[in-house]
């Protein structure tokens, strides 16, 4: 049975329906990341299952009790928000003991809960401070600090590195991991951002417009979209996708079965650049992205097809140089003139460039 399962759970605010009859189960210990484009209804969805906002229909059960219209505070939940939400006037140790407080724990078992969260994350040192004294990334860890000292049953993150920079996103993404692994804890997360969801979930949930277009590990939502929408969307650079007609070579040369409305998709890495004159296809160079570790190259072939190509080498490539395009075409995906994918390309070993 799943630790929380959500049952064809609707919401509509006003005229407009927000989550359509949504099902989704969740096992104990998981890490889940909902996913999506703004609007598309995941923060909502972290809200219902918060108590934050009311379900119109549906039921959602946690642990094999019915929650759906239980209060916030009775749900055995817990939710780490973008803007922290932490009381400017108290310290770290009372902002992270404060609904222990409340529930009038016995002040022995609120001091061991918080010096054991605050070693965790490395907070030990900053019980004594107020926020303002805080780092952004310091801050945020004293709002994950207080999720866990209540010890609930499911964390919720409602895109907690939003308000960091890069370098914070980076490190504070690597430190909920840790948590999460050291905690096992049954984890709800959501973002915009597909790096974080490939990297933190054990099953990404992509949404878009109120409804879920895949479940899956990311691999397999990268490797095996359902649609072009998922192919899209996970993966960075994101998929190429090209209309048939600027493609004529994929089906007279390489074979493949694609309707003249159709599109075929191509990850980075499966195309290929080479000297002109060799190749499956012809074009030029638009722009390098030289990123160190890996370079990514923007051409347009002779049919007016744009494409990116990511290679692990640097290139001597400059913007107008002409080059010979190589498609790993096994790899090639094929949508319909609807987005429904039609081929899923085989993965195997990237070929070198």
């Amino acid at each position: 049975m799943a630790y929380l399962s959500l049952s064809g759970i609707d919401k509509v605010f006003g005229q407009v329906h927000v989550i359509k009859g949504l099902n989704l189960d969740i096992q104990k210990g998981e890490f889940v990341v909902f996913v999506g484009p703004s609007g598309c209804g995941k923060s909502t969805l972290l809200r219902l299952i918060a108590g934050l906002e009311q379900i119109n229909g549906g039921t959602l059960k946690l642990d094999g009790r019915d929650i759906t219209h239980l209060p916030s505070s009775k749900r055995d939940l817990a939710m780490v928000f973008q803007s922290y939400a932490l009381y400017p006037h108290m310290s770290v140790f009372e902002n992270m003991s404060f609904a222990l407080k409340l529930a009038k724990a016995d002040p022995s078992l609120i001091k061991e809960k918080v010096d054991r969260a605050a070693k965790i994350l490395n907070l030990t040192q900053y019980l004594d401070r107020t926020p303002k004294e805080l780092s952004g990334g310091q801050r945020q860890r004293v709002a994950i600090g207080r999720a866990i000292v209540r010890a609930p049953k499911v964390f919720l993150f409602d895109e907690p590195l939003s308000n960091l920079d890069a370098a914070l996103r980076g490190q504070t993404r690597i430190e909920i991991a840790k948590l999460h692994r050291d905690l096992g804890a049954t984890t709800i997360y959501v973002t915009h951002d597909q790096v974080e969801a490939m990297t933190l979930a054990d099953r990404v949930v992509v949404l878009r417009d109120g409804v879920i277009e895949q479940v899956g590990t990311p691999l397999e939502l990268y490797d095996r979209p359902a649609n072009q929408f998922v192919a899209q969307f996970i993966g960075t650079p994101q998929m190429n996708i090209v209309p048939a007609s600027q493609l004529p070579a994929l089906q007279t040369t390489a074979g493949l079965s694609i309707a003249s409305d159709g599109f075929v998709g191509l990850r980075p890495e499966n195309v290929m650049l080479h000297p002109a004159g060799q190749g499956l296809l012809h074009g030029k160079v638009d722009l390098v992205e030289a990123l160190g570790a890996e370079t990514l190259i923007y051409v347009t072939t002779t049919q007016g097809a744009q494409l990116v190509s990511r290679q692990n080498e640097r290139t001597p490539l400059r913007t107008g140089d002409a080059v010979g395009i190589q498609i790993d075409t096994d790899a090639a995906h094929v949508f319909d003139a609807n987005g429904r994918i039609t081929r899923t390309g085989q993965t195997h070993e990237t070929p070198t460039h």
